[in-house]
């Protein structure tokens, strides 16, 4: 069974930057779509970015795009969200995602999830 670990949430305030790790075990990342998600309170999850197997091509939601990188570092077997110029309304809880095979961006799609890691954005 795949399994992965997210670390690197927190609290920063607005303009500042969080990194977000993902680590997988169980399946190389490699033979992995890796996504992330978010929601905040009340509000349905969302996708934020989506990167292939190979890591040549990455996918972002419009409202993050430029400001949030997904990488995958496969020495590490791990992904990454790089987040700069954080908002206060980026401020949710962050999951990552994998699958082996998926089409559409949307959570249903995923088959692996890590455990949320709570991002809050101050003022």
């Amino acid at each position: 069974q795949v399994h992965l670990a997210e670390s690197g949430g927190g609290l920063v305030q607005a303009g500042g930057s969080l990194n977000l790790s993902c680590t997988a075990t169980g399946r190389s990342i490699n033979q992995l779509i890796m996504a992330w998600f978010r929601q905040a309170p009340g509000k349905d999850r969302e996708f934020v970015a989506r990167i292939t197997k190979a890591g040549d091509t990455t996918y972002y939601f419009p409202s993050v795009e430029g400001r949030f990188t997904i990488s995958k570092d496969a020495a590490k077997n791990t992904a990454y969200l790089q987040m700069n110029n954080l908002k206060t309304e980026d401020t949710a809880v962050y999951y990552c995602a994998a699958a082996v095979v998926t089409v559409r961006v949307v959570a249903e799609e995923f088959d692996y999830w890590g455990q949320g890691s709570q991002v809050t954005v101050g003022s």
